[in-house]
């Protein structure tokens, strides 16, 4: 089945890269000094930038410094990063499909992540820094569609976590979910579902989903 799209905007983090356990390390380091169970904080933290996240629990004037610590403590290893399957296939063979990436990390994440597990990372990306609001607001694939001069409502959004899913359903693309970090009852709200991107390859005009 093809899905027409005039570009595709991917998620990182659980989509195309895996880096569950140093998140999960880091976050539970970071639990621990800020006396927050990290099981309830890690429950709804994939997908989400961590500023967003940590403002769930701590307030307003601890956010800046906290989000800054657990970004300190993600960055201090690499064990455990690699790439999805399927990700580095699908995106070496675009074949002149315009894509972006829209990740809730920042800038320096992005670069650390997608370098050790050997993703190529287009031209056009938006990060956590560029946006006014984290997912599930729609604002970073928008940002993106506008940057590569097509309709939000033309892009193929390629998500793993229910709050990109909204995002991407907010922003009024088609959204593409994979179970790479989520089960299929979490993932209800995509258009479409995928178990890995070992499933998708880009066609002329779009996303040729082969199962």
């Amino acid at each position: 089945m093809i899905l027409p799209c005039a570009a595709v905007l991917f998620d990182v983090d659980g989509t195309l890269v895996d880096s569950t356990p140093l998140v999960e390390r880091a976050a539970r380091a970071w639990a621990a000094e800020y006396g927050i169970d990290p099981d309830e904080f890690l429950s709804d933290a994939h997908g989400r930038r961590t500023s967003d996240r940590v403002a769930d629990f701590l307030p307003p004037d601890q956010v800046a410094d906290a989000t800054a610590r657990l970004d300190a403590l993600e960055s201090t290893g690499t064990d455990g990063i690699t790439a999805l399957p399927g990700a580095v296939d699908l995106l070496t063979t675009m074949n002149g499909l315009p894509h972006a990436f829209v990740t809730s990390m920042d800038r320096a994440q992005l670069k650390l992540r997608t370098t050790v597990a050997g993703v190529p990372v287009p031209p056009i990306i938006v990060t956590a820094e560029d946006v006014p609001s984290g997912k599930p607001d729609p604002s970073g694939y928008l940002q993106a569609a506008a940057h590569l001069g097509v309709a939000p409502s033309t892009c193929l959004v390629i998500e793993d976590a229910p709050a990109g899913i909204a995002a991407g359903r907010a922003a009024g693309a088609t959204v593409l979910a994979v179970q790479t970090s989520h089960p299929p009852e979490a993932l209800t709200a995509a258009h479409h579902t995928v178990q890995t991107l070992t499933e998708v390859r880009a066609a002329p005009k779009g996303i040729d989903l082969l199962s």
